[in-house]
């Protein structure tokens, strides 16, 4: 039970985790991946409903390698320095996982985007990953 409230606590008052700071680089993009890809599909249903494989196909439209790396540029100028060093933790951690359509820099970056997402999470921090992701998105929705 004392994990579900761990869970209760990051999803309903944005308390930190507690050791974020501890979790590999990959652990945080692990966790990253999940919050980026809530945080756009709530996006995409914001704008209304619609059949599924076009939601599903909306979204995909931010949720790869290629798009949170060009994310990624436009939010760096914003990173604090702890943002700056998650993201480069993130984008040299060794990860045996291959992309499958992006160049292995694109996935990369991407890595490093997820990384500080996850740890901006568990961190207890939604408001500045939504604040970054408004300037990620900026040039391609209107957020």
């Amino acid at each position: 039970m004392e994990k579900l409230e761990v869970v209760k606590n990051l999803l309903l008052t944005s308390q930190p985790l507690g050791h974020e700071r501890e979790l590999s680089p990959l652990a945080l993009a692990y966790v990253g991946d999940a919050v980026f890809e809530l945080m756009i599909r709530s996006l995409v249903i914001a704008e209304g409903n619609a059949p599924v494989n076009k939601l599903h196909k909306k979204a995909r439209n931010f949720v790869n390698a290629k798009s949170q790396a060009q994310m990624a540029f436009r939010m760096m100028e914003f990173f604090t320095e702890d943002e700056m060093a998650v993201f480069r933790r993130g984008r040299n951690a060794k990860s045996f996982t291959v992309p499958k359509n992006a160049d292995i820099m694109e996935y990369r970056h991407a890595t490093g985007l997820e990384a500080v997402f996850g740890y901006l999470y568990l961190s207890g921090n939604l408001e500045r990953a939504l604040e970054l992701l408004k300037v990620g998105l900026i040039q391609e929705i209107n957020v």
